[in-house]
């Protein structure tokens, strides 16, 4: 799952992976150390390729230091492209809901009011600075011969992203039981 921030990329990935009982790789969880503190480059590209070792996993994030490690391995991979407004909507509720209730996100970490509404680390400011420059990469990388060996899926709406995980258990097939 790739997308801006704010745009369900977790939330989509926990859907399929329980759907389809595979586990799940959330790279933030990866990349944060305790501290908001980022893994060294090296940590977190071992920390990824030892998570996506496996013969099957769901993943969700955005970190161009690790595609190569996650895409060369993956199936499929599943764009939410939603509007930029859709995304600080949702960033807004999701914010709200984590400071409120004190969420720990990975490693101890947790949002707060002065790092989400007033700080340049903000994921406000990340998203209205990522989004256009994510949409020209990711429209690239999906026409493109470099991974020509995945399928890929752009959604462009929360409406369209729905529909699409209701409809995943015939989709998928699963292995007969032994």
């Amino acid at each position: 799952m790739v997308g801006c921030t704010g745009s369900g990329k977790t939330t989509s990935a926990q859907i399929i992976a329980a759907r389809c009982g595979l586990p799940r790789i959330e790279l933030d969880a990866l990349h944060w150390d305790a501290g908001w503190s980022a893994a060294p480059a090296a940590l977190f590209r071992t920390r990824v390729a030892q998570a996506v070792a496996g013969q099957a996993w769901v993943l969700d994030g955005n970190y161009s230091q690790v595609r190569d490690l996650v895409w060369d391995r993956a199936e499929l991979v599943v764009w939410l492209d939603f509007a930029l407004p859709v995304i600080v909507w949702r960033l807004l509720v999701r914010s709200i809901r984590r400071i409120r209730t004190r969420e720990e996100l990975w490693n101890g970490n947790r949002e707060d009011i002065r790092g989400q509404f007033f700080s340049r680390d903000s994921l406000f400011v990340a998203a209205l600075r990522s989004h256009a420059r994510q949409r020209n990469t990711y429209a690239a990388l999906f026409g493109g011969a470099q991974y020509a060996h995945l399928a890929r899926l752009r959604l462009r709406t929360p409406a369209a992203a729905d529909a699409w995980l209701a409809q995943l258990p015939s989709v998928l097939a699963r292995p007969a039981a032994v």
